[in-house]
Formats: structure tokens, C-alpha cells, sequence
């Protein structure tokens, strides 16, 4: 199945690919390989999901604020490929940012939002490998913030 027809039977929706606000780019290729930037969680209104998870939000907010992250992330990668999911060999990793209180432990529940979307996806080329961490802060205030890197065909 195309990628594009899994995101339409999943009934995604995906956001506007966002210009960077600072001194990078929101994706960059080298060789076969695309790394996305950070991108952090905004709301299907465009609004910043902001707080800390475990104070501001539960584990399954942080979830959702994680798989708002990935679909970002998949604006990003269609637009760098010029609107060619299919030029998307396989998700290699993906590393998510939570920002959370000190007790806080459930960080891989959390960015699982990010990875059960990629995956949903992408199939079996969405498995990837991952980091889950901790931050006592993120840009703006936000809940999430997660990379990807990618392998082209």
C-alpha cells in the first residue's frame, strides 16, 4: 500500500510543513539519508501543546502531544521529497523530548506516540530505533519535541 493511501485510510490529517523560526533547516539529505528536525507539538488548531508531563499532563496528553510531533514530522519528509512519500525507504530512528517533572518515568509511554504513528504508517520500513528523554524544559514551553532520520530509496 502507498503511504499516502495508509494516511488516508487512517483518516490523518497532516499538518503544514512549518518554516524553521531560527538558523537551520527543518530537514536536510546527505547521501540516501533525511534527518527532520525537531519538531514540536501543536495542536490540530496550530496551538503549542505546552507543559510538563506528569504535572501539566498525563502520560496519554504527552502520547498524543508525541503522535501531533510525527505527523509534523511526516509533512516535513513529504515536502523535502517533493510531495513523494514513496521515495521513503524506512524510518532508521527517531529520538523524542519530554519535557517532565523529576518523578516523572513513563517517557517511553509518552514518545510511543510518535513511534506507533510512524509505524502505522509506514508499515514494517517504519520500525526504527529510538531514544525517550527526559528534559526539564523544551523550546516554547512545549510538551514534546522529536528528530527523525529517514533512508531514501
Amino acid at each position: 500500500m502507498r503511504y499516502d493511501d495508509k494516511i488516508k485510510e487512517l483518516k490523518l490529517e497532516l499538518p503544514d510543513a512549518k518554516s524553521p523560526v531560527g538558523n537551520y533547516v527543518a530537514t536536510r539529505i546527505s547521501g540516501k539519508m533525511l534527518f527532520v528536525s525537531g519538531q514540536i507539538s501543536i495542536d490540530e488548531n496550530g496551538q503549542l501543546i505546552k507543559g510538563k508531563v506528569g504535572k501539566d499532563l498525563d502520560a496519554d496528553a504527552g502520547y498524543n502531544a508525541a503522535k501531533r510531533c510525527a505527523l509534523s514530522i511526516i509533512s516535513q519528509i513529504k515536502k523535502s521529497c517533493d510531495n513523494d512519500l514513496s521515495k521513503i525507504k524506512s524510518c532508521i530512528k527517531l529520538t523524542g523530548f519530554v519535557n517532565s517533572t523529576d518523578d516523572f518515568t513513563d517517557q517511553p509511554k509518552v514518545i510511543n506516540g510518535a513511534s506507533d504513528l510512524i509505524v502505522a504508517v509506514f508499515g514494517d520500513s517504519g520500525m526504527h530505533a529510538r531514544a525517550a528523554v527526559s528534559t526539564n524544559s523544551l523550546p516554547l514551553g512545549v510538551s514534546v519535541e522529536v528528530d527523525a532520520i529517514f533512508e531514501l530509496n
